[in-house]
């Protein structure tokens, strides 16, 4: 890796002229992507050697600035490489992240290793500045050169660095094996007669899967959970037993390339050793350190609080589908992959609503427009307009400019909704450019989601839980397109990982708000609205299932931990205990139900192996305390009229107090700002049933 002068032919060699920065990928090859990163490198490596060596008096302006202004070719190239290996991987630019991450974990330690750049930040921050962003921010660089191993001698540093260098091409191996697992496992179906009790507009999709892929018949694509949601509509319960099957044995050595069972003792390893180097028992404690959790002990306390109700209210459910099963007489005890099929079929008869009965009504463009555009409109007086004229990656991705209530420019929002092959699995969100008043820029913004695509011609019919989705994943959207933060490195999401999903999981509460639903929940072909009835009952079964949704969460959330909080030592050695560590985690948990495996197994936990969430997956149910006591704020104390808080007064105290704030401060005085007071648990309690 030794050229460092990038061409000027290269479209990465200056930000792009497209509105808002968009990069413009209908001129950037993978081929411009690798020299881009080795110039970008170097670039950096320059400009913080600059700022080390500046003869001048460290000032704000010359080294926290500094620092924030660096690497803007390297940010460019890395942002494009990360959004380009997440929607359209392909075997060349899986080859470039395998090649570059060690090395940009290299480039990153360079940095948190640079004891003369940590004294010039030790200096200004001496200085007393009043600017109280500033003065966090400063703070904050200071905390993570701590955490980073600046105070550690010459030689732990280097084995930090080995270790560093390790673990991310652990991580980025897991990964990639996982991608290959969903690929590998998807379930062939030759005969349409085992597609009994599926939707017309489903199979549809299965065969457009089919094709994509250039295989007869119907394909089942697996997505990243363990659940599988094809199985609500499955009869032949031979295929639902299939199609479980591949589900969770993923990355289990049936197949050698998506094999991840080495790669998951080697990651809880190497992340242990880290830890005690940086003088902490075990990863978990270290990565509780810097969140708002602050030690492991609190984690442990809010998980094992949860789990005896939320296995009682699994054994209820059970009972439940049980019965169910026992009326078709099919004879037999329920299985896992019997649980979502006799669930649809115990909330039908319950409530007389299903996803298949909802379909019709979910339309995408119209749940996008008249849903999650719709709401954020009432709350915060923005407006969303198409950009046919910009261009995404791939042609079904598509472009929209967010204007506020005053018609300034918010910035860009990127929608890719859709599956296809070389995408992981789930739904994220992620930034092409942040915003930051310091660069003068405003961000473009990336959701991701992995919605069947129909057949041409078809509309595409969203199932409940792609609702929500769409509405949880633009609530990090609006998190970043409110930021008003000066430094990039704090702006929008940029927060704590068990922080950035509670203003997402706000966001969700707007999917049921009645008005929003009324505009958006309309039949594709007549227009017509669900029907009263229908919408009072998908609110009364809107806590159906809430039990095998929290136990399957917990386990995987424990699972998490119990990997994370090992010492190097007691980390298993042989492949083949990965699948036994797993079962005693969970069973010394009292959440190992035969019937509700964890959300996500050991072997196919990208979250957590793949980097991102590592001892970080309880952050969804830690932002869900505080998701929930604001729920109960916009109903109650932000509510006018009788409108549940969907208001302009309640969206704006919400987006300046929280949205627009970032991690400019430390979060949760943030939220002391929005409530006055710390969250309280019991609304959580009373939403999950876990009283």
């Amino acid at each position: 890796m030794h050229h460092t002068r990038l061409s000027a032919q290269n479209p990465l060699a200056t930000p792009s002229d497209l509105p808002y920065e968009l990069p413009d990928f209908s001129t950037v090859e993978t081929a411009h992507i690798g020299p881009a990163l080795e110039a970008g490198i170097a670039e950096q490596r320059q400009e913080w050697e600059r700022i080390a060596t500046d003869t001048a008096a460290p000032t704000v302006a010359n080294t926290l600035e500094a620092v924030e202004r660096s690497g803007r070719l390297l940010y460019r190239a890395e942002t494009l490489l990360e959004t380009l290996l997440g929607s359209v991987a392909t075997d060349e630019l899986r080859d470039l992240e395998a090649q570059f991450a060690p090395v940009l974990a290299a480039h990153r330690d360079g940095f948190w290793l640079d004891t003369r750049i940590h004294e010039r930040m030790a200096a200004v921050y001496a200085e007393g500045i009043e600017d109280a962003e500033t003065r966090w921010v400063l703070h904050r660089y200071l905390r993570d050169f701590e955490r980073a191993g600046i105070h550690l001698g010459a030689a732990d540093k280097d084995r930090l660095r080995e270790l560093n260098a390790q673990i991310t091409r652990a991580e980025t191996n897991f990964s990639q094996r996982v991608v290959t697992g969903l690929e590998t496992a998807a379930v062939a179906v030759t005969e349409e007669d085992r597609l009994a009790g599926v939707a017309e507009s489903t199979k549809a999709a299965l065969a457009q899967a089919a094709t994509d892929r250039g295989r007869p018949g119907y394909l089942i694509t697996m997505q990243l959970p363990t659940d599988q949601a094809i199985l609500t509509e499955l009869a032949d319960r031979a295929l639902r037993e299939e199609v479980h099957t591949a589900s969770t044995t993923r990355g289990s050595g049936a197949e050698a390339q998506a094999d991840t069972r080495q790669l998951v003792l080697d990651l809880a390893r190497a992340r242990s050793r880290r830890a005690q180097l940086l003088g902490y028992e075990n990863h978990s404690s270290y990565v509780a350190a810097g969140s708002t959790a602050k030690t492991s002990e609190a984690i442990n306390e809010v998980l094992s609080r949860l789990a005896p109700a939320a296995r009682r209210n699994v054994e209820k459910e059970r009972e439940d589908l049980q019965a169910a099963l026992d009326q078709e007489d099919q004879g037999g005890e329920l299985a896992p992959w019997d649980w979502q099929f006799y669930a649809e079929r115990v909330r039908h008869a319950r409530y007389a609503v299903d996803d298949a009965q909802l379909r019709p009504y979910l339309e995408l463009d119209r749940v996008l427009h008249d849903g999650v555009f719709y709401a954020a409109g009432r709350l915060y007086g923005i407006t969303v307009t198409e950009r046919e004229d910009l261009h995404g990656y791939t042609d079904d991705v598509r472009v929209f400019e967010v204007f506020d209530h005053d018609g300034t420019a918010l910035g860009l929002f990127v929608a890719d909704y859709y599956a296809r092959a070389g995408k992981r699995g789930g739904a994220w969100m992620h930034n092409l450019v942040e915003a930051s008043g310091l660069l003068g820029q405003l961000p473009v913004v990336v959701n991701n989601l992995n919605i069947s695509r129909p057949s041409p011609g078809q509309p595409t019919l969203l199932t409940w839980d792609e609702v929500t989705t769409a509405f949880h994943e633009f609530g990090h959207a609006l998190h970043s397109l409110f930021a008003q933060a000066r430094y990039p490195s704090v702006s929008g999401t940029n927060v704590p990982r068990d922080f950035v999903e509670y203003p997402s999981q706000v966001n969700e509460i707007w999917a049921w708000h009645p008005e929003v639903l009324a505009n958006y929940a309309r039949h594709h072909r007549t227009g017509e609205p669900l029907a009263a009835d229908t919408v009072a009952q998908l609110h009364t079964a809107q806590s159906f299932g809430d039990g095998f949704a929290t136990a399957e969460y917990l386990a995987a959330a424990i699972l998490d931990q119990a990997w994370h909080q090992l010492t190097p030592e007691e980390v298993p050695t042989a492949v083949e205990e990965v699948a036994t560590f797993e079962q005693e985690a969970l069973h010394r948990a009292g959440i190992d139900h035969p019937l509700v495996p964890p959300r996500y197994r050991s072997t196919y936990f990208n979250h957590t192996f793949g980097g991102g969430y590592d001892a970080g997956y309880y952050s969804y149910i830690w932002s869900e305390v505080l998701d929930a006591d604001t729920a109960e704020w916009f109903r109650t104390e932000a509510a006018h009229d009788g409108d549940g808080g969907l208001n302009r007064t309640a969206g704006d105290r919400f987006r300046q107090a929280l949205l627009a704030r970032g991690y400019t401060r430390d979060p949760l005085d943030s939220y002391r700002d929005l409530r006055g007071r710390d969250a309280a648990i019991e609304p959580l309690l009373n939403r999950r049933g876990l009283k």
